[in-house]
């Protein structure tokens, strides 16, 4: 546990006017600079996880009636003397707290500063401290129970086991240089090669799990695209449920992609309106072409728009140049209350949904559709994802060192090149726990995080 010479203090509560505010300071002297300002019970005489009542005050001028809760180190979330004071959420009021605090001896904090200590106290590992700020940013049962379970120590207790493992066999390699001139062998090779390749499949399955993660947290994106006033962003505002696009007869209303979020069984979508697609002599309207044949490559899927007055050999040709993508796709035929019988099977080959966007109908069998096709409506969260880059980085070095592990068991390599591959694994499976770590990579880390947190 490294102990902060300093107290830092922190608005925890989005800022702004609101009912409460909760203003956290954690620090050997939280208890007596809060002291210093309350007027209550005597805080340092109270056990910890209480809360008092009393009042705020610059000398004999009351500023609030608060809340004092009391968590003493090391039952706090940073393993320090912790206060949280609630007070109304009055703008002037928590300025005026956190400047009282800081004249009395606390100083600002630094974003992420309350969880970087709670990591150097050893509360959390490093790969729990960045599942906080995944949970903080959470706007989806998915993308939260996917934080909570790495926030809970599910990746944490599994890269550790895997580092135990490769640790007993480092450690009989280096026994092995000890006695080098006897030539003696301490470490099965057979059983190190079993180990390695066990370790590979769950790293294997770690590094594969990356592109679900990294959906689950940043949304599914799904790009709404066709030709010109086929109903694009009509279709996004009926998704919406809001007039998020501009609607218009006029071909080419569209030049620029238009995003927005909604949840659907749990899962977070970026749904992205683009501008129609042809060709076209006006240079901006090109230009949105341009990326909306971008956004087509890097989406999860697709939904291609056409409707019953278009040419069905242009629609044909259209889908399959959206199929030659590789991409999951939805055939949508907007405009369903305008199709006629005979139109109903002008595209046998492809299964097509009918909807009528400004109608509202078909919508709900669009939705469902959308869940199938991304397949991520039946996803066990429980289970060990990776989310982060940082994480999936470090898995791959891992991977690539124990790679050569594997080849140089397969040669008459000494002992002394074997040990070092396998350290350099440990190295890497350690960054991502904070086993090993620098000050650089810290900063990166904690700096992204929300100061109060």
């Amino acid at each position: 546990m490294i102990v902060a010479s300093d107290t830092i203090v922190a608005l925890a509560t989005p800022g702004g006017s609101g009912a409460i505010a909760v203003i956290r300071l954690s620090g050997p002297d939280a208890i007596l600079i809060t002291q210093k300002i309350f007027k209550g019970k005597d805080l340092s005489q109270q056990a910890s996880h209480t809360i008092h009542f009393g009042t705020i005050r610059d000398g004999e001028q009351i500023i609030d009636e608060v809340l004092v809760s009391l968590f003493i180190a090391p039952h706090s979330y940073t393993r320090e003397n912790v206060v949280e004071i609630s007070t109304h959420g009055s703008t002037y009021i928590i300025e005026k707290v956190i400047k009282l605090a800081i004249q009395h001896g606390a100083r600002a904090a630094k974003p992420g500063e309350f969880t970087l200590r709670a990591f150097l106290n050893g509360q959390l590992d490093l790969s729990q401290a960045e599942a906080v700020a995944d949970l903080i940013a959470s706007h989806s049962q998915a993308s939260h129970q996917m934080a909570m379970q790495q926030m809970r120590g599910g990746f944490s207790n599994q890269l550790q086991q895997l580092r135990n493992e490769l640790i007993h066999f480092a450690s009989m390699i280096e026994l092995e240089l000890d006695f080098a001139e006897e030539d003696v062998e301490f470490a099965n090779r057979d059983d190190l090669k079993r180990l390695i390749y066990q370790i590979n499949k769950v790293i294997n399955n770690l590094i594969a799990s990356f592109e679900q993660g990294n959906v689950l947290k940043n949304g599914v994106p799904v790009v709404i695209a066709g030709q010109p006033n086929v109903g694009k962003s009509t279709l996004l505002n009926t998704l919406l449920n809001e007039e998020r696009a501009i609607v218009s007869d006029i071909a080419g209303t569209t030049r620029d992609t238009i995003e927005d979020e909604m949840i659907l069984n749990g899962i977070n979508f970026r749904f992205i309106d683009t501008a129609g697609i042809r060709d076209t002599q006006d240079v901006i309207e090109a230009k949105g072409v341009e990326r909306t044949l971008d956004k087509m490559k890097l989406a999860k899927l697709i939904i291609y728009l056409f409707t019953p007055d278009q040419d069905r050999n242009s629609i044909k040709l259209q889908l399959q140049q959206v199929q030659d993508l590789k991409i999951p796709f939805i055939a949508l035929m907007n405009k369903s209350d305008l199709i006629s019988d005979d139109q109903r099977t002008l595209l046998d080959e492809y299964a097509f949904i009918s909807i009528s966007a400004q109608q509202k109908l078909g919508i709900e069998e669009l939705k469902s559709a959308i869940l199938e096709k991304v397949n991520l409506a039946k996803l066990n969260t429980d289970g060990v994802i990776v989310s982060n880059i940082r994480h999936l980085e470090a898995l791959q070095k891992t991977e690539s060192a124990l790679n050569r592990v594997l080849t140089n068991l397969d040669t008459p390599i000494a002992s002394d090149f074997l040990a070092s591959d396998i350290k350099q694994s440990l190295h890497y499976l350690g960054e991502i726990t904070g086993i090993v770590t620098t000050d650089d990579l810290l900063e990166n880390i904690f700096t992204k995080f929300c100061i109060g947190k």
